[in-house]
């Protein structure tokens, strides 16, 4: 036998047995008011706790029902948020509401103070507590929950024996309903971080929804109001297949938009194929164009698959189009027209089906008029125009892009730069930006 079962045993053999339930019960109170304490820590959702805690309590106590009592935001109804009664007939539940004016529970709530009912059929009117009297609750105790001098609720016992709740009883009810409170207390204080928490993510969700609908344009950088109407047009013209013609300078991004027209097309999930009309010399730009057969010309010694059959079903997106020659251009008027064309060296016809997006820095008008470009073509292709900015013309995207820049560069270089110099920042902005675009795949490149 171990020393302490001795002693134990010892001090059992020297009390008289009267005195052992009492000990039995002060040990499980004692044991209750420890459990509380551990709820503080260990349970932040507040109707389980207070589930746990009113079966605990019931258990100490050897009553019939425990319930706790929290008031509604307006404080206007008092609601049972936790009850532990394993033998209700279904008349007492929770989520009852009783009203704080002109109820019983509402007055122990409002005053802070204690109230005990010996015998409920003598003491209380049926109609104060139909539902007591339903359940054949013949006693019982109401004790307000106060934290730090303020009434949280009230924690309720009821019995269906008369005269069970003894003064004792009340006096330990209104030390456990202490550390009840302050475990409410933080159950309330975590829920509402939680429902803080919930609202700013849902907040962070719609705000990153309205962005995107706005704004959201892969590689590009800026919320100007002169961007802003750039991509509404784009958010206008993407969902049909009208033709579009990208008017601005040279590195104002007109690649970058021609895509998002695409990325918000019904042809996004098709191939999205880009020509720099000015960069493929004029005797090879046909050929890059709609293909060619073998032994079509001295050096064709295989077939080819032109842009124009590669983006079917997709988008073609022609840069620098004003520099098409103009003896290529009745063959692409024809294919914009008709859906159709013939491979060099080739006799047969070719269907296609695709959505062109053109873009030129030129003046087609002016081109029209020294005859330099068809105005046919030019009447295909300015089906939906839609204008660049250059940089200088949105200046209030300088600091972003700026930032966008440092923080790029900085990361490639493997250096954290914590702020930009103001005077830089001025300096960036006064600048006229020639003809400037900056974004994700752009460099920072001035002309």
């Amino acid at each position: 036998m171990s020393s302490s079962s001795f002693i134990d045993r010892s001090i059992d053999l020297q009390e008289p047995p009267s005195t052992r339930p009492q000990q039995q019960s002060e040990s499980e109170r004692l044991k209750l008011l420890l459990d509380l304490t551990n709820s503080l820590v260990s349970n932040l959702e507040c109707r389980d706790l207070l589930r746990a805690v009113s079966a605990s309590i019931r258990q100490v106590m050897r009553c019939d029902t425990v319930g706790v009592w929290l008031p509604d935001a307006e404080k206007v109804h008092l609601r049972q948020l936790a009850l532990d009664f394993p033998g209700s007939r279904g008349f007492v539940r929770e989520d009852l509401l009783h009203p704080v004016v002109g109820s019983l529970l509402g007055d122990v709530f409002t005053s802070g103070k204690p109230l005990v009912v010996g015998a409920m059929s003598e003491e209380i009117a049926p109609e104060q507590s139909a539902e007591a009297h339903a359940e054949a609750l013949e006693s019982g105790c109401a004790v307000p929950l106060i934290s730090r001098g303020r009434t949280l609720g009230v924690l309720t016992l009821g019995s269906r024996v008369e005269n069970a709740i003894s003064p004792d009883d009340v006096d330990f009810l209104m030390r456990a309903a202490g550390q009840i409170a302050i475990a409410i207390e933080n159950a309330l204080a975590y829920r509402e971080i939680a429902e803080l928490k919930d609202k700013l993510a849902q907040e962070k969700l719609y705000l990153e929804d309205e962005i995107r609908g706005e704004m959201d344009f892969e590689g590009i950088v800026g919320q100007s109001s002169a961007l802003r109407h750039v991509l509404s047009l784009v958010e206008t013209v993407a969902p049909s297949d009208s033709t579009v013609l990208l008017l601005g300078e040279t590195g104002t991004g007109k690649e970058l938009i021609a895509r998002a027209i695409h990325d918000r097309s019904r042809r996004k999930d098709r191939t999205f194929v880009k020509l720099n009309c000015a960069a493929i010399p004029t005797g090879l730009l046909e050929s890059e164009l709609f293909g060619h057969e073998r032994g079509a010309f001295t050096g064709a010694i295989a077939q080819k698959t032109g842009r124009l059959e590669l983006a079917d079903q997709g988008t073609l997106f022609l840069d620098e189009v004003g520099d098409i020659p103009l003896e290529i251009q009745p063959k692409l008027l024809r294919a914009l027209q008709e859906r159709e064309f013939e491979r060099l060296g080739s006799n047969r016809t070719k269907q296609v089906d695709v959505r062109l997006v053109a873009a030129t820095n030129r003046d087609l008008d002016k081109m029209m008029e020294d005859r330099e470009f068809r105005s046919d073509l030019y009447y295909r292709l300015n089906v939906f125009p839609i204008r660049i900015p250059p940089l200088r013309e949105r200046p209030e995207d300088i600091p972003l892009l700026v930032r966008y820049f440092t923080q790029k560069y900085g990361r490639r270089m493997q250096k954290q730069i914590e702020s930009i110099p103001a005077a830089a920042l001025r300096k960036l902005s006064s600048w006229h930006w020639p003809g400037i675009f900056v974004s994700w795949k752009t460099s920072l490149s001035v002309q």
